[in-house]
């Protein structure tokens, strides 16, 4: 598994916490100096029922410069994808990739369930 963190974040932090007290593997990521690619992203986008907004850190501040909460809507996922695989701090974090799996954010009782 590849998690996508960032340093600063106290969720990315929990959650690679939580991974390693379950014994879990993974290969951690910043994901400011590197976004997941455009082919992850569309993996995840799967595993999210392809609901491109669930990508985006709503609470992020580029997120608010850019007024993605109305130019999202408009974008085409081409589009989005693009601008996601370039600019990290738009991603939702913590971004958890694996054969089987993908999870953006963390709650605890979802990793669980999926983690089994």
């Amino acid at each position: 598994m590849k998690i996508y963190t960032y340093k600063n974040c106290s969720t990315c932090k929990k959650a690679t916490q939580w991974l390693r007290s379950k014994g879990c593997e993974f290969d951690e990521v910043p994901i400011r100096d590197t976004p997941p690619s455009i082919k992850e992203l569309e993996a995840m986008l799967v595993h999210l029922g392809g609901e491109l907004r669930l990508l985006f850190n709503t609470s992020g501040r580029d997120y608010r410069a850019l007024d993605m909460k109305n130019q999202q809507p408009a974008m085409s996922q081409s589009e989005a994808l693009n601008l996601l695989s370039q600019n990290g701090n738009l991603v939702k974090r913590p971004f958890l990739l694996g054969e089987q799996i993908g999870l953006v954010g963390f709650k605890e009782c979802i990793w669980a369930q999926a983690l089994k």
